[in-house]
């Protein structure tokens, strides 16, 4: 089942681990059979040392994902509980992400018709559900008043947003 599992998808040894332990559980497997399975954590260790589970690349790969999509660092932290990504692997590719900030920030922004994409009217209270928005996609604060705030431009990626 594992072998079949990370062929079919991109994974973590935690969601595998999962996989397994939710399998089990289905079958009802119980005493003898489930003794004579490996522990499902030990398996999807094995899986990693292997080759076939590569936490910390599933971490690159859907971190930038995200962040073309448009979410921020708080959402792709998230996401890497959600996976069960260990702390290690997480930091690893934080400063990546950190990197993309901006541009992750801007693509929500022209995802959403905000700031420097939006059509320049707005009073306070438009504003402030658009800071809003920005927020719950996981950006930075300072970020996305500064991308509300900036009025409409043909060229908003030559705006300084840092």
């Amino acid at each position: 089942m594992a072998l079949r599992y990370v062929e079919r998808f991109a994974t973590t040894r935690g969601r595998l681990t999962d996989y397994l332990m939710r399998k089990i559980r289905e079958r009802g497997w119980d005493g003898g059979a489930a003794a004579a399975l490996a522990e499902p954590a030990e398996l999807a260790q094995r899986m990693a040392d292997l080759g076939y589970v590569d936490d910390r690349a599933f971490a690159e790969q859907r971190a930038a994902a995200m962040q073309r999509r448009g979410l921020g660092a708080r959402r792709v932290a998230g996401a890497f509980r959600e996976a069960g990504i260990d702390e290690g692997d997480a930091e690893s590719v934080a400063p990546a992400i950190a990197d993309r900030a901006v541009e992750s920030a801007l693509a929500f922004a022209r995802r959403k018709r905000i700031g420097p994409y939006g059509n320049g009217d707005g009073d306070r209270k438009l504003h402030e559900k658009q800071l809003a928005a920005m927020m719950r996609a996981g950006h930075r604060f300072d970020l996305a008043r500064k991308i509300v705030a900036a009025p409409p431009s043909d060229a908003p990626e030559s705006m300084d947003f840092d």
